[in-house]
């Protein structure tokens, strides 16, 4: 075994399982481990690195601002706070922004806004607010959001879990309706789950979840860490549906791949029910960050990198029509955001990773059953097929010994 993976075993706790390759550079939409082998990012650290490695216009903005400030806690202002709330709440149509580091920070700064603006504002008698989510979801992971989970793994063991958070079917109207009480607070939802399998509702859904949830008075909360900043096609993949939602959540690619950085963006009357002293973080919209991100978005909107998504990722669809393979259930996707759904019965998500590995493409399964292909926006069509013939190649060498199977491809 390579020393290097020796090592990280022998220290860290084992709480991934990560494919058995080192890597120790990145540049644009290519990485490449300690041997010198040079591979195509498909997996853009979970979304994370839309603009691909190392863009030279971040790194200066990371660069040129560790020279000048990094840190002073939110107990000063700072003159690279301001601007970034100001453009991302132009970008969103939302009134205020709360900035945090990881997205499961943003997801639990939208669950104490919708909580105390339920007490606050709707009335909710005191300690019986009620939030809601989807079976499926993955909102990240401490102790209240993995009591919203479903996934038996990420709450075995770590019980008891906050009350008052209930889980409801994904992509189902009625259960949300039936599931509403006037005690919820918010629906708090994906529009796309990512971790989930790349699971596209039906169209209309967001659009119905937006109409419920204002009839009844309840905060549509969109979580768009993983869906948001271009990766469907749309700048947020709320807007394919025309929905604003009353709070939007961003983190990932926000901080350009440099840096941790997350958002809860939401409207006056949510946001307005934090005081000085409710809530904050020391490293929470620090200059360093606050300025790569600002430039992050920034070049989102001048390289139409969404637009860009949503061409390439059609592109993309397109050439993966060609995979015929017994081992595929379904291909699924919207922008640069597909998943291919394996057969776990005939192969798992994991050995086709692995197999792609070897050909040059770094991936990475979802559960064990879906192979998830989220280069950074930035990749040519000339990459994109260069992978779909890698692909293809790794499914027929992969399906000897299995019989023929229907395949579905949809683009949803």
């Amino acid at each position: 075994m390579n020393p290097i993976i020796e090592l990280e075993n022998q220290y860290s706790a084992h709480n991934y399982h990560p494919l058995p390759v080192v890597l120790t550079r990145g540049e644009g939409v290519y990485l490449w481990d300690t041997e010198g082998k040079r591979y195509l990012d498909m997996m853009s650290a979970y979304s994370a690195v839309g603009h691909g490695h190392a863009d030279p216009r971040l790194v200066q903005a990371l660069v040129h601002q560790a020279q000048r400030l990094t840190l002073t806690s939110r107990a000063f202002y700072t003159d690279r706070l301001g601007p970034l709330l100001k453009y991302a709440c132009e970008l969103s149509g939302q009134d205020r922004a709360l900035p945090m580091n990881t997205g499961a920070e943003a997801v639990e700064t939208a669950l104490k806004a919708a909580r105390k603006w339920a007490y606050q504002v709707k009335r909710v008698p005191a300690g019986q607010a009620e939030i809601l989510a989807c079976e499926g979801n993955f909102h990240g992971r401490t102790i209240a959001i993995v009591g919203l989970s479903s996934e038996a793994q990420y709450r075995e063991g770590f019980g008891p879990f906050p009350a008052g958070l209930k889980c409801i079917p994904y992509n189902n109207l009625e259960a949300l309706e039936a599931a509403i009480t006037p005690h919820t607070a918010a629906f708090l939802v994906e529009p796309i789950q990512g971790e989930g399998g790349i699971i596209i509702p039906d169209k209309g859904y967001l659009r119905g979840c937006a109409e419920i949830c204002r009839r009844h008075h309840v905060l549509l909360i969109c979580d768009e860490v993983q869906t948001g900043l271009g990766r469907t096609g749309k700048l947020f993949a709320c807007q394919h549906e025309g929905v604003q939602p009353d709070g939007l959540i961003l983190g990932k690619a926000l901080g350009g791949g440099l840096l941790p950085l997350s958002l809860f963006l939401a409207r006056e009357e949510v946001m307005g029910v934090f005081q000085p002293g409710d809530h904050g973080s020391t490293f929470g919209g620090n200059p360093l960050a606050c300025a790569v991100a600002l430039k992050a978005l920034k070049i989102l909107v001048e390289d139409r990198l969404p637009e860009r998504s949503a061409e390439l990722g059609e592109d993309l669809l397109q050439q993966l029509h060609r995979l015929q393979s017994p081992l595929i259930r379904e291909i699924r996707g919207r922008g640069l955001f597909i998943g291919i759904e394996v057969d776990p019965q005939r192969v798992t998500a994991r050995a086709v990773c692995e197999a792609l590995m070897e050909r040059g493409l770094l991936s990475k399964e979802t559960h064990d059953v879906v192979v998830r292909l989220a280069p950074p926006l930035t990749i040519a069509r000339e990459q994109i097929h260069w992978a779909v013939e890698c692909i293809i190649r790794t499914f027929q060498e992969l399906e000897e010994n299995y019989p023929a199977s229907t395949t579905k491809v949809s683009s949803q």
